[in-house]
């Protein structure tokens, strides 16, 4: 694992999921026939190496006589599988009052649906696992509570035109991504906008960014690089990054008029 918060609640989950199966009296080999997973995976569950799914916590349960105190600990399992950067940005996420991001190579990570986000991660080089693309996606996915929080934050968004029409993962996932778009546009509390390819003005040269206003008054910026992502506190930055974001929102299309460019763009890939 990446952080020791996370191994420590992998290696907590294990020990438990241990005591239980010796309590029922079974063997590693003899638990894993009854739940459908190798010997090899237990003893990787056991000594938190490994971080086990959903389904093993429930039929862990089952074969044990839990009575659903190892089936609790899913949520648990399920954050600890979330790479330590992306737990980190989303309790930002969870805290802000408003959050605003430019996408400049691809739909913002809170915008994407399930199959066009596992596509990036198929693409990454060098090469992710199964098992590691799966965890990514997972945590990508975790991270659209952010639509569903009450009370709602303001959630803004400027994509990029080419974002809209390079399909990644093929048309039908491009396609599937644009109507996830239209949808999720249909929110009051979510506006989305398109910076088109013919402004000869752009303020947004410099590559994406995000910023978070927090409930408690405080800024925040959040860029991502090729091998790093930075949180951006000093107030003197997070001040350029809201001059930029400002400009790009200006010279982008409004929201009415993105959502009848994604429309227009969902019409030309048919």
């Amino acid at each position: 694992m990446e952080d020791e918060e996370s191994a420590a609640v992998l290696k907590a989950v294990g020990r438990q999921i241990k005591m239980w199966r010796e309590a029922a009296g079974l063997s590693q080999a003899e638990f894993g026939i009854r739940i459908g997973y190798s010997e090899e995976m237990v003893s990787s569950v056991e000594r938190g190496r490994r971080a086990a799914k959903p389904e093993f916590l429930d039929k862990a349960d089952e074969a044990t006589g839990a009575g659903g105190k190892i089936s609790a600990m899913k949520e648990d399992v399920e954050k600890a599988r979330y790479p330590k950067k992306v737990r980190d940005l989303k309790k930002l996420e969870d805290e802000a009052a408003e959050l605003g991001a430019y996408a400049s190579h691809h739909i913002h990570g809170l915008l994407q649906t399930p199959d066009y986000a596992r596509e990036l991660y198929v693409m990454r080089r060098p090469a992710y696992t199964g098992e590691e693309i799966d965890r990514h996606v997972t945590a990508r996915v975790a991270r659209k509570a952010a639509f569903e929080r009450k009370p709602s934050p303001l959630l803004t968004f400027v994509q990029e035109e080419v974002t809209l029409r390079r399909p990644l993962g093929g048309r039908m996932v491009l396609r599937q991504q644009l109507e996830h778009l239209l949808e999720i546009s249909k929110l009051r509390h979510v506006e989305i906008q398109v910076m088109p390819n013919d402004r000869e003005d752009h303020a947004g040269m410099a590559g994406s960014l995000q910023l978070l206003k927090l409930r408690d008054g405080k800024t925040l910026g959040h860029s991502e690089g090729q091998l790093h992502s930075r949180l951006i506190s000093d107030p003197k930055e997070v001040q350029v990054l809201e001059m930029r974001y400002g400009m790009i929102r200006a010279q982008a299309l409004t929201p009415r008029e993105s959502l009848a460019f994604i429309e227009k763009v969902m019409g030309e890939e048919t």
